[in-house]
């Protein structure tokens, strides 16, 4: 789930809903917004998504609050298609927005407006299909603040529907390129083109890794170390929080961090340099791709290849780079929400490789309970089933209290708005993306409709028998993972999640309960009363001390002298 806040035809056919090279709908009323770029700032013509956001206030710039969660000002979308420098793109009543549907519903009022849009790029897949999104510059699939992308000045305007408006912006400004940190002694950054990817998407594609090192790793250069793999969005933060800075906390922070039982990074980095902490490494993966900030780390139809490349490109390089043990026993995953998923999802999908996983908070691992919506029965994500004369909506977030916040609906509505074809980089479109099949368009075919919430149950037994509901998975392929995955599988979760994902894991402890010839002898700790997105049973530094344990269990003696000193 995404912590994070921002986000076909063939060749020759190529359509773009509302594309800016059309005439501009006749408006009933509202005003409009004509967006163009000088030839100065980009020469050639643009394929993308061009975006105009409304705040009432000037900081942070409107262009932040595009996409973001909770109660923030509206923005609205409209694609277009090799869009000439001085050419206008406009925005007017008929144009989509979120979470306002219209311009014609702002209130009349002065209002800090902004222009931007996500250049796409155009991929000649292997699989034969040709499609437009966009590239990561490494920064995350945040398209607001992805390089090349542009955009234009804030500007104070008054917007009045009743009395019409026609605003010119123009997108004037580059996003300049990413600043990856510098290496440290303790931390490196990898970067390495993936061959595999590259192949199946036609067009260079790269993948990374953060590496903490332990403490004495220079010291003693015979010794070679089991690997913590942790999973999570993108990011340039160094591994499991790491910090040698003390930047202070608030107490209403430090209130936070305990209800979750964790530390700082600062505290979880004076842990990983005492004397006594277990010698491991820790790796952070870094694969966006073109439709999310992060691949879940298997192979899709249509995301690619990326479990392979992890598996046989980035962890084989990282073993030839750093004194790593190459053995099964010694890799060890984690990670928390969409990292959750995929530390479990790589432990099954990879049994011989991987030596076991501590599974934070992850999103849902049994699609009967696709956080609030039951995938394969429910006929719509919005409104749960059952009711004939009310309609009772569903929701995709909530507060640890209980209280609703977003309602799949509005949560749709937004991707929606942030890109059509599945190209809103957002949280659904993502599982499409990495569960589902291919549509006709050569995007992902959506499990539901955007706009009416209707589910496409072909689809989801599609990500069933593909194996992406793990539950089923495990629980179908038991005769022969159960002797691969026995004490392997540890699953942690707040009872109030604030995305519901606590449900799935419930469905997933109910089925292992059930296995037999091995049993699974699997760990599931909850956090209760009131625990939501976040929390784990101890601080980062002890879970790290029970997955050297793990490892040291399962290790043989000689191994174990490589790694203690």
């Amino acid at each position: 789930m995404n912590m994070r806040i921002n986000r076909v035809a063939c060749a020759g056919t190529f359509l773009l809903a509302a594309s800016a090279n059309a005439a501009p709908l006749p408006q009933a009323g509202g005003g409009k917004f004509e967006v163009s770029f000088p030839g100065s700032v980009h020469a050639g013509t643009l394929t993308g998504r061009v975006f105009v956001v409304v705040s009432t206030k000037d900081k942070p710039e409107p262009r932040f609050e595009a996409g973001s969660w909770g109660d923030l000002g509206p923005f609205f979308g409209v694609d277009v298609n090799a869009l000439a420098p001085e050419q206008i793109a406009v925005v007017d009543a008929s144009t989509p927005g979120s979470p306002v549907r219209s311009l014609r519903e702002i209130p009349a009022g002065d209002y800090y407006v902004q222009a931007l849009v996500n250049i796409y790029t155009e991929f000649h897949r292997a699989d034969g299909h040709t499609v437009w999104l966009h590239m990561d510059q490494w920064e995350g699939q945040h398209f607001n603040r992805s390089p090349g992308n542009l955009y234009s000045e804030v500007q104070k305007v008054h917007l009045d529907a009743a009395t019409g408006y026609d605003i010119k912006l123009s997108l004037t400004k580059e996003i300049p390129a990413v600043q990856v940190p510098a290496d440290t002694a303790w931390v490196k950054h990898i970067k390495i083109q993936s061959e595999m990817l590259t192949k199946f998407w036609g067009h260079p594609i790269y993948i990374g890794a953060i590496v903490l090192l332990p403490k004495g790793y220079e010291e003693h250069p015979n010794a070679h170390y089991p690997v913590i793999y942790e999973q999570s969005h993108f990011s340039l933060r160094t591994p499991l929080g790491f910090n040698t800075e003390d930047p202070g906390v608030s107490p209403e922070m430090r209130a936070r961090l305990s209800d979750l039982n964790r530390e700082t990074g600062h505290e979880f980095y004076e842990s990983w340099n005492s004397g006594n902490f277990p010698r491991v490494i820790a790796v952070t993966f870094q694969h966006p791709t073109p439709y999310y900030d992060d691949s879940y780390a298997v192979n899709s139809l249509n995301n690619g290849p990326y479990g392979e490349a992890l598996v046989k490109e980035m962890i084989p390089y990282l073993e030839a780079h750093f004194r790593m043990i190459p053995r099964a026993y010694a890799r060890v995953l984690t990670g928390g929400s969409t990292g959750g998923w995929e530390s479990l999802g790589a432990q099954v999908f990879y049994p011989d490789f991987f030596g076991g996983t501590w599974t934070l908070f992850p999103d849902s691992i049994d699609f009967r309970r696709y956080g609030s919506v039951n995938a394969y029965e429910d006929e719509n994500a919005f409104f749960e089933p059952g009711h004939t004369w009310v309609q009772v909506p569903r929701y995709i977030m909530r507060s640890s209290e209980g209280q609703p916040e977003i309602t799949i609906q509005a949560f749709s509505q937004m991707e929606d708005v942030l890109g059509s074809h599945g190209r809103s980089g957002e949280q659904i479109e993502i599982w499409d993306a990495v569960y589902g099949p291919i549509g006709d368009d050569g995007y992902p075919k959506p499990l539901w409709d955007k706009k009416t919430g209707k589910i496409d149950h072909s689809v989801a037994l599609y990500m069933r028998d593909h194996g992406y509901d793990l539950s089923y998975n495990i629980r179908t392929n038991w005769a022969t993972l159960g002797p691969k995955l026995r004490g392997k599988i540890h699953v942690y979760v707040g009872d109030m999640d604030n995305f519901y994902l606590n449900l799935a894991v419930y469905k997933l402890e109910e089925e292992m309960k059930k296995l037999t010839n091995p049993v699974c002898d699997c760990d599931f700790q909850y956090g209760r009363p009131m625990k939501g997105h976040g929390w784990q049973p101890a601080t980062t530094a002890s879970l790290v001390k029970w997955m050297a344990e793990h490892v040291e269990k399962n290790a043989g003696g000689d191994d174990t002298k490589q790694w203690h000193y």
